[in-house]
């Protein structure tokens, strides 16, 4: 069955459509995970309270509750993608929280996690001691947490998260692209860099929609007679890695990548774009990527300077292929 687009051509209202359907999927976005952990049912009450109605980087907050350090331990073996803690001292012992923090650092080898101690009264675990000898990134009196100060602590350590976990997808992208480099020349080789390079660029524009952030989401597909492959891919699509875009894509993300092919044409949304680029032997790379707020004037840039290079590269990889 061919494609709409494929017979009637493409109209302003579809093009809408389209459009609004992909912004309406990406609104609902993976939540930022916090967990809190506290034995008073109150504290848990007080704290979903006043972080009613909390986004950060257009992403809801999802409240998980724990009661004791044993329950903590247990969420946060199961659970990898927890960005902040709110963690009582004092529960099943009097130092159950701090018992928690070793878990999670020593243990489990989480660094990435923002740990915020909460204790009830002054004296309870002495500051200093605490912050010296574990590793934790805030300590708070509960009754200092105002609804103003919960607000600005859940939106710095969130923001905290979110950069740890982009420089970290920066890091492993980058190791791609190293690892590749010695060998750009082989197809598997550019694969490969072509894949490194796509993740620290999502990791930068914080487009990994489905890992952490943010878990951000991008492709870059390339034409191969009249099928598009999917040569490199994050978040949810990093699956379809080879495979035909037409039978493992979203309708409507499938759709505006044929629209974008057919007026070669960029398109941007609230919080995606379809960036196409042709090079002068008629080389075509298409990109779409979405995230969790829109992008900036230098994101749709360097969105374009990566679908430049990696056309130019697999241009290249075919000039000497032909040679031999």
């Amino acid at each position: 069955m061919k494609n709409k687009y494929e017979t009637d051509g493409i109209a302003s209202d579809d093009i809408l459509r389209l459009a609004d359907d992909v912004v309406a999927d990406n609104r609902r976005k993976k939540p930022w995970k916090l967990l809190v952990v506290d034995d008073e049912e109150e504290v848990h009450s007080v704290t979903n309270l006043a972080l009613d109605g909390f986004e950060f980087a257009s992403r809801p907050l999802q409240i998980i509750d724990a009661y004791s350090g044993a329950e903590a331990k247990k969420i946060m073996a199961e659970e990898n993608d927890i960005a902040m803690i709110l963690l009582d001292v004092v529960m099943e012992t009097e130092q159950a929280g701090l018992d928690v923090v070793k878990y999670i650092r020593d243990e489990l080898g989480n660094r990435f996690v923002r740990i915020i101690l909460r204790t009830g009264q002054p004296g309870q675990a002495p500051e200093y001691k605490v912050i010296t000898e574990y590793d934790i990134n805030d300590y708070k009196q509960k009754t200092e947490l105002t609804r103003e100060k919960m607000f600005t602590l859940v939106y710095t350590s969130l923001s905290c998260y979110r950069d740890m976990m982009a420089l970290e997808a920066n890091r492993h992208g980058l190791e791609k692209v190293i690892e590749a480099s010695a060998r750009i020349f082989e197809l598997r080789s550019l694969e490969q860099f072509t894949q490194g390079v796509l993740e620290q660029l999502t990791a930068l524009l914080y487009l990994d929609q489905d890992a952490v952030l943010v878990k951000a989401a991008a492709l870059a597909t390339e034409p191969q007679d009249k099928r598009l492959n999917i040569v490199a891919a994050t978040g949810r699509y990093s699956e379809y890695v080879g495979k035909n875009a037409e039978e493992v894509l979203e309708t409507d993300v499938f759709n505006l990548i044929l629209q974008a092919r057919e007026t070669k044409e960029n398109a941007y949304g609230e919080d995606f774009c379809v960036d196409f680029h042709v090079t002068q032997s008629g080389t075509e790379q298409i990109i779409y990527a979405s995230g969790s707020q829109p992008l900036s004037i230098p994101g749709r840039h360097m969105i374009d300077l990566f679908s430049h290079n990696v056309a130019i590269a697999h241009e290249n990889v075919s000039i000497i292929e032909d040679k031999k």
